[in-house]
């Protein structure tokens, strides 16, 4: 005997919503795992002690060639592409959900006017880069007179 109720099949409604958001977004080849694929923003830490500021950044399942620690005029800037991994299985994946972001990063911080651009190391190690900046000398602020005409 039915009471005319039917069981609720989660993975069913999540499976619909895919598609149609497929079809919202580009078509019947599109899927929910390309809408991981943005661009997102490692979480970092920036610490200070007597001799040095620390920049500690979470890069999981980035590998050491994919990031990037570059200074220009002053600022800091790591940045670099966490890939998603493709094997041929993905095509016939069906995934159920995806919250891990893929994609560019970039994040970026001022140098303080104590750091020596040139002795910044940096070193990667189990999916965390660490970005050393050594202090130095608080350089002599600089006046500059200005005519009053």
């Amino acid at each position: 005997m039915s009471n005319g109720l039917a069981k609720w099949d989660p993975f069913r409604d999540l499976t619909e919503f895919q598609k149609r958001l497929a079809s919202m977004f580009g078509g019947e080849g599109a899927s929910l795992a390309s809408f991981g694929e943005a661009d997102w923003h490692p979480a970092v830490d920036v610490a200070e002690d007597d001799d040095a500021y620390l920049i500690t950044a979470d890069l999981p399942e980035v590998t050491k060639e994919d990031a990037q620690v570059r200074v220009k005029d002053g600022v800091l800037t790591i940045s670099g592409e966490r890939k998603r991994e493709t094997e041929e299985g993905d095509k016939n994946k069906k995934f159920h959900r995806v919250e891990r972001s893929y994609g560019k990063y970039e994040r970026s911080f001022r140098v303080p006017d104590n750091v020596d651009p040139q002795a910044i190391k940096a070193d990667f190690k189990d999916g965390v880069l660490k970005v050393t900046l050594p202090k130095g000398e608080e350089p002599e602020p600089e006046e500059h007179r200005i005519e009053v005409n």
